[in-house]
């Protein structure tokens, strides 16, 4: 497994450069660092290239998350909505495939965050995401994108709210490429259990996020890593681990994520570097198994 981080972490604002953070997380001991695909919407051949190869340059895998905005919504009901929709990820996929980027994952078969004062149409909007993920599914697919559906929590998405919906929803679009997103956070809502989640999911699990219970740091809450890291290996998962922490307040960040307080503490960025830094020795650690006997990265974790 690879493990990675959401640039977000450090940032209280969407729109920022994010290229500045491949070096530093390959620094920090990541081997992935996930980014937005909101800063690709413009970005043409030449910082895209530039993009590409200070990643290669660095070592650094890159991802891609994005969380659709409601004229990308695949499930509405308006025409006009759903090719412009196609317009963008067919863009975005060609986008990431010039950038070596295989994993796109996020709410990509709706909007985010839900608009609740609006009617839901569940049935209405299943059927027809399932129609059109699958237009999109085949063009990710060409470009050898790993199109992954994160199942959310009730509070910001109705579509795709539990795994088994999810595995459901994507053997109904029935594309290779098409696959499920899991995260630790929104599995603690929703879930009966998380290792039972992840056994589910199985083979068809094509990217996995990492957070606490809190949206701090793995290590810095309550969830049950070692079980968690079990699931993993027992259905042989090789991708992406990426942690999608969210400790600051503030901005248009903490404003979308609802974090109304400072969970980092008062953190300094130095601070908040060695925080992720142990993390992800941490999580290394917890999910590597019998044979890990990296013993010390845990001492020195709980330290």
């Amino acid at each position: 497994m690879k493990y990675g981080i959401y640039f977000a972490y450090w940032e209280q604002e969407w729109d920022v450069d994010q290229k500045q953070y491949i070096e530093k997380v390959k620094k920090l001991g990541f081997d992935v660092l996930e980014i937005s695909c909101a800063m690709l919407k413009k970005a043409g051949k030449e910082e895209l290239s530039e993009i590409k190869k200070r990643a290669e340059d660095a070592g650094i895998i890159l991802t891609a998350g994005y969380g659709p905005a409601a004229n990308e919504n695949l499930a509405s009901q308006e025409p006009d909505v759903i090719k412009n929709a196609i317009a963008f990820y067919t863009d975005i996929l060609r986008k990431l495939e010039m950038l070596d980027i295989h994993t796109l994952g996020g709410g990509v078969y709706s909007y985010w965050p839900v608009d609740y004062t609006k009617p839901i149409d569940k049935a209405g909007d299943w059927a027809r995401s399932v129609e059109n993920v699958r237009k999109v599914g085949k063009i990710a697919g060409e470009c050898g994108v790993d199109y992954c559906l994160e199942v959310l929590n009730r509070f910001e998405g109705y579509l795709l709210n539990t795994c088994e919906e999810c595995r459901k929803f994507v053997e109904e679009v029935d594309v290779d490429a098409v696959k499920i997103m899991l995260d630790t956070f929104h599995m603690n809502i929703e879930e009966d259990s998380m290792v039972e989640a992840i056994l589910l999911a199985g083979e068809k699990l094509g990217h996995f996020h990492v957070g606490e219970n809190n949206r701090r740091l793995p290590g810095k809450g309550g969830f049950p890593w070692y079980e968690i890291g079990m699931a993993l290996r027992a259905i042989g998962y090789e991708k992406n681990i990426v942690m999608e922490p969210f400790v600051r307040s503030g901005g248009g960040v903490g404003s979308d994520i609802k974090v109304w307080r400072d969970l980092s503490r008062g953190a300094s960025i130095a601070q908040l570097d060695e925080d992720a830094r142990n993390s992800v020795n941490y999580l290394r650690y917890v999910f590597g198994g019998p044979n890990s006997d990296n013993r010390s990265v845990l001492r020195s974790f709980l330290e």
